[in-house]
């Protein structure tokens, strides 16, 4: 009998590695040990921030002060990936030594009882982290060679010279800004209208003017009802009737929880594996951390989750975490997006009443020399000067953001935050005078 169960490899091994140094007896079961550490790790934010740091090397060479041109290497930069990442796996199969290792694919069939390799396990806490897989509309055929997930892309060793993407969320969006800057040819599909619909109509503009500027053609209102490979390419059919053909087609339409790991009815299953505000099911001392429980697909929220757990049952007592302050971001070039607390589109749609100030990135002669003439920062506050949240177009969005990240966790009002002086020349200024104005 274990005190704990961790059923998936992901970032549930920070809450495993806790609870054995605390003393309880942990077993983690992954049903590939050599993708330890999950997702993240092996197939998403890791190896695709390594290719989109290259690719921006690429685009920053064009420049027409430097002189000669750039290409990827993508065997190169796939055999450093694959090194990097068999390291860090190493890494981490080393801080799990003191838990008990197990390959196989377990599920939670009664409760405290999990079914892993035809032997029946118990706990007296259970934590579910299984996280998600692809969604492929149907009449789309994959096959991870030329009509691809992400996970087809972080395998490319030789560029296409054009792609397809389907799809404007974060992979979609950050697939294109590295295609692009790395040289190939993109077409963006969008089976609606507009980008990021969420985010201040402003953000949302300049995003689009950002793609058309790297040369990625944005087709609209083109849903995808079949895509097929052929000796001519990839045949796409639109829902209206007409088609194209491309080298390569890249699906990235979201993912969906896994859920298959809670086989006792005990346990409800909706959009995800149903949880409370602490991550636990509808069974006791049963919880759900990470994509499968349907709450954020973000790898630092399923980190946050799995160790706000763990403390729950090593008896600490942590506050519920409150996922409206984890820190959103996409990773697109040479400007990104973030966003923490409420954005533009959730404040309308929950008609409250805030104050809000933008300032724009051309004001900064930083910006020049930094693509970033097109960025903006805008702050929220509400009516007694809390501050609701911000967004930020700018180089490096997902670092600047941190400041309003610790400004939510702090409570910090308006006047507090015009206290804090940054450094210059730095896009961080403009956050600063974003809060100035208020």
């Amino acid at each position: 009998m274990y005190d704990i169960i961790y059923i998936g490899g992901g970032l549930n091994y920070a809450g495993a590695i806790v609870a054995a140094k605390n003393g309880k007896k942990v077993a983690l079961i992954e049903k590939d040990m050599n993708q330890l550490g999950g997702v993240c790790l092996h197939k998403g934010c890791i190896p695709s921030k390594m290719f989109l740091h290259y690719s921006n090397v690429v685009y920053e060479s064009k420049n027409e002060i430097l002189k000669g041109s750039l290409q990827l290497d993508m065997n190169t930069l796939f055999e450093k990936k694959d090194a990097l990442l068999k390291s860090v796996t190493k890494v981490l199969q080393k801080q799990c030594s003191h838990i008990e290792l197990i390959e196989g694919e377990g599920k939670v069939v009664a409760p405290h009882k999990v079914n892993v390799n035809g032997e029946t396990l118990e706990a007296e806490y259970i934590v579910m982290g299984t996280g998600s897989h692809h969604f492929v509309p149907d009449g789309i055929e994959l096959n991870e060679k030329d009509i691809i997930s992400s996970d087809g892309v972080l395998n490319l060793k030789e560029l296409p010279k054009k792609v397809a993407i389907y799809g404007v969320g974060a992979i979609g969006l950050e697939m294109a800004s590295f295609f692009a800057t790395a040289g190939v040819e993109v077409t963006l599909i969008n089976r609606k209208e507009g980008l990021l619909p969420k985010a201040h109509a402003s953000i949302s503009l300049a995003v689009r003017t950002q793609l058309e500027k790297l040369g990625v053609i944005l087709l609209e209102n083109h849903p995808i009802i079949k895509a097929k490979s052929t000796q001519k390419g990839v045949h796409i059919t639109f829902e209206d009737g007409k088609s194209i053909y491309m080298p390569m087609l890249l699906v990235a339409t979201g993912r969906k929880p896994n859920v298959d790991v809670a086989a006792c009815e005990d346990i409800v299953v909706e959009r995800g594996i149903k949880t409370d505000a602490f991550f636990e099911t509808t069974l006791a001392q049963h919880y759900a951390i990470g994509d499968c429980n349907g709450k954020l697909q973000l790898a630092h929220a399923a980190r946050a989750q799995a160790l706000n757990v763990t403390q729950q049952i090593l008896g600490n007592d942590p506050r519920a975490l409150n996922l409206e302050h984890v820190v959103k971001f996409i990773h697109t070039l040479p400007m990104s997006y973030a966003e923490v607390g409420k954005t533009k589109g959730q404040l309308e749609k929950e008609g409250i009443a805030c104050k809000e100030s933008l300032v724009t990135l051309n004001q900064f002669t930083y910006s020049v020399y930094n693509h970033a003439g097109k960025g903006l920062m805008v702050s929220y506050v509400d009516e007694e000067g809390f501050i609701l949240g911000a967004e930020i177009l700018a180089p490096n969005a997902e670092e600047l953001i941190a400041m309003v990240a610790m400004s939510l966790a702090g409570e910090m009002d308006k006047e507090q935050a015009k206290r804090t002086i940054l450094a210059h020349p730095t896009f961080s200024e403009a956050l600063e005078r974003t809060f100035y104005k208020l």
